[in-house]
C-alpha cells in the first residue's frame, strides 16, 4: 500500500511538472509582434475572469519572464480608450471598470453587477471612514469618536460587506479586538493604496471631520474590554 501511495505521488507531481512544461510562456515560436499580442490577450483574459484585482505576479505567470507587465498594461489601456470600460488600478493590481460617464446607463437598466460596493448608511459609510483614517482602531474609540454607541451591528454590517476585518489586539487594558479595512474595500472604493483617501483637511473644511477632536478622543479612549 505503501509503495502504490508513493508512486501516486511521484505520478502526481509528474503532471504537475508536465503542465508546467506544457503551458508555453515564452511563446518563442512566434515572431515578436505576435508574441506581444498573445501576452496582451492573455493578461486581458485573466483580468477579464477575475473577481478580485489581479496582481502583477499573477500576470507575470502567463506571460515571458522578460515581458514587461506594466507595459502590457499601458499598451490594453490604449487599445480600451474608446471602450465605455478600461483598466484601473485597484487594491495592488488591476481591474476592468466601467467608465463614470456610463453609470447612469447601467442603472438604468437595472443590470445586476458584479463587485462594487454595498449600500451603506450614512452612519455605516462614516464609522468605515473612520476606520480607513484611524485604523487599527476598536470599537471604543470608534464610540469616543461619534459621541454615540458604535455598535456590534454596526461593525457586523461592516464586516460582512467585506470592507474590515479583525485588527491587532490593542495593547489597552483588556485587549479589545481592532479593525482595519481590507483589500476589498480599496477595490470597492476604487482606490489604490489608503494614501487615496480623501484628504483629511478637505474634511476639516466641509465640518465632516475635526483632527483635533479625533486625536483627542482616541487618547483618551477608555476600550469596554468585551469589544468583538
Amino acid at each position: 500500500m505503501a509503495g502504490t501511495s508513493a508512486t501516486k505521488r511521484h505520478r502526481g507531481s509528474k503532471s504537475r511538472s508536465e503542465d508546467e512544461i506544457l503551458y508555453d510562456r515564452e511563446l518563442e515560436d512566434l515572431p515578436p509582434e505576435l508574441r506581444w499580442r498573445e501576452w496582451m490577450l492573455r493578461v486581458e483574459a485573466v483580468i477579464f475572469a477575475s473577481a478580485e484585482p489581479v496582481t502583477r505576479e499573477m500576470l507575470a505567470r502567463v506571460v515571458g519572464k522578460d515581458c514587461s507587465v506594466d507595459l502590457l498594461i499601458d499598451d490594453l489601456r490604449e487599445e480600451l480608450s474608446s471602450r465605455p470600460y478600461g483598466l484601473v488600478s485597484v487594491a495592488g493590481g488591476w481591474q476592468h471598470r466601467t467608465r463614470v460617464r456610463f453609470g447612469e446607463t447601467i442603472r438604468a437598466s437595472s443590470a445586476p453587477t458584479r463587485g462594487g460596493a454595498a449600500a451603506l448608511s450614512e452612519f455605516e459609510a462614516m464609522v468605515l471612514m473612520s476606520v480607513g483614517y484611524f485604523q487599527p482602531v476598536t470599537r471604543g474609540e470608534l464610540s469616543k469618536i461619534f459621541g454615540k454607541e458604535v455598535s456590534r451591528d454596526t461593525i457586523g454590517a461592516l464586516r460582512a460587506a467585506g470592507f474590515i476585518s479583525s485588527g491587532p489586539r490593542s495593547p489597552t487594558p483588556g485587549a479589545p479586538y481592532t479593525y482595519v479595512t481590507t483589500k476589498h474595500f480599496l477595490s470597492a472604493f476604487s482606490m489604490e493604496t489608503l494614501r487615496d483617501l480623501p484628504d483629511i483637511e478637505a474634511l476639516e473644511d466641509a465640518g465632516l471631520l475635526s483632527r483635533e477632536v479625533v486625536q483627542a478622543e482616541l487618547l483618551s479612549a477608555a476600550p469596554d474590554g468585551d469589544e468583538e
